[in-house]
């Protein structure tokens, strides 16, 4: 009709699949746990989005022909990495290891807490899945959503995608799959232990070296690391140096929000029928659900043992905020001690125990790209 084809104008009706379909309900799930259940909204509303555009057939926004908007995106600032380095400057500026310097014991329950990861790397071999594939599961573990995207990316890209989908649900879900592992492995009495919040100082001087020490000593020992420590140590520096409050401010606000806006987008526009539907797939999320089982139960326990070590003068929950889900974790064990008894406080201990797990769920990042040589 005079070099006007109607075709075009229902491409995209004829080009839909039931997998395409069925995605796009993925999306529309992961808005209504944004919207109506409020879980992470910041990071689920664009990943469902991103879900919904990703499966749209013959869309403009991911043909890479056409150098679609979320391609160009992905190519710019996912591929290399840049847009979790930036959330993890936000992150640094917003943390605060006063606790952890005055109560330096809390480091190793940071580290217990990533045992699940290094578990869930082990069993994943066993189960069939090559070497790249199953470190990036084990990282789901840490439940950290931008060191999981680093070092799948590096790992195994083409499971970017759910990767970083299931590490962020399992991050939100923080408030329901660690309080039964918690009640589990720990008596009423030993969630009742108090403990008295008198640390020693800390000066402005420990607060500005902490994090150029961290950068310095994590990049030499383990430099896969160095770019995430870098990141998560400069946003505290900002923070810490007080002179540069508007650097610090914009971290914690602007650039943290735009990087999780862009990075939620471009991650949920790989989720496509054709790489999701799989068997794979359902494996990857018992396995991360696993792996953050395992760091929860193995936080607490380890936590119970230095409760037996220091005379019951520590409350064993604190073991359940190595993980990295900061803050969520450390005042989700301040919720469950006041549920026991409403006079215990143990933030503060939990915070320190948090941030360590921040730290740690990095270095063992860093230790899983060192070991298969990314």
């Amino acid at each position: 009709m005079n070099g006007i084809d109607l075709s075009n104008l229902f491409a995209g009706v004829m080009a839909i699949t039931p997998g395409h379909i069925l995605m796009i309900a993925v999306g529309g799930v992961l808005l209504y746990l944004a919207i109506a259940k409020e879980y992470e909204p910041s990071l689920l509303l664009p990943i469902g989005i991103g879900i919904i555009i990703g499966n749209l057939p013959l869309s403009y926004m991911i043909n890479e022909e056409e150098h679609g908007m979320l391609i160009v995106l992905q190519r710019a600032v996912v591929d290399n990495e840049l847009l979790p380095l930036l959330i993890f400057v936000g992150v640094g500026a917003m943390m605060d290891f006063r606790p952890l310097l005055a109560q330096p014991v809390f480091a190793l329950m940071g580290a217990a807490g990533q045992f699940g990861i290094f578990g869930t790397l082990i069993l994943a071999i066993l189960l069939g899945f090559p070497m790249p594939e199953a470190a990036s599961i084990g990282i789901i573990g840490a439940i950290d959503g931008p060191t999981s995207i680093y070092v799948a990316n590096q790992l195994a890209p083409h499971m970017l995608g759910i990767i970083a989908v299931v590490a962020y649900s399992y991050m939100s879900m923080v408030p329901i799959i660690q309080p039964p592992i918690m009640k589990l492995l720990t008596t009423k009495e030993e969630r009742m232990t108090h403990m008295e919040y008198a640390p020693r100082p800390v000066s402005k001087l420990a607060l500005i070296l902490f994090p150029i020490i961290v950068t310095i000593a994590v990049g030499i020992l383990v430099p896969q690391a160095a770019p995430l420590i870098a990141a998560l140590m400069l946003g505290n520096l900002l923070k810490e140096s007080l002179v540069v409050d508007r650097l610090s401010q914009s971290s914690q606000n602007e650039i943290i929000n735009v990087s999780t806006l862009f990075l939620g987008l471009v991650v949920g526009s790989t989720m496509t029928a054709a790489s999701l539907l799989q068997w794979k797939t359902l494996g990857i999320l018992v396995l991360g659900l696993f792996a953050f089982g395992l760091d929860t139960a193995a936080g607490i326990l380890f936590g119970k043992l230095l409760y037996v070590l220091s005379g019951k003068k520590i409350n064993p929950l604190i073991g359940a905020a190595g993980i990295s889900a900061f803050p969520m974790a450390g005042r989700l064990v301040q919720k469950i001690a006041q549920e026991e008894d409403y006079s215990n406080f143990v933030l503060m201990h939990a915070m320190g125990a948090n941030t360590a797990g921040q730290l740690g769920s990095v270095i063992a990042g860093g230790v899983l790209l060192a070991l298969l040589g990314a």
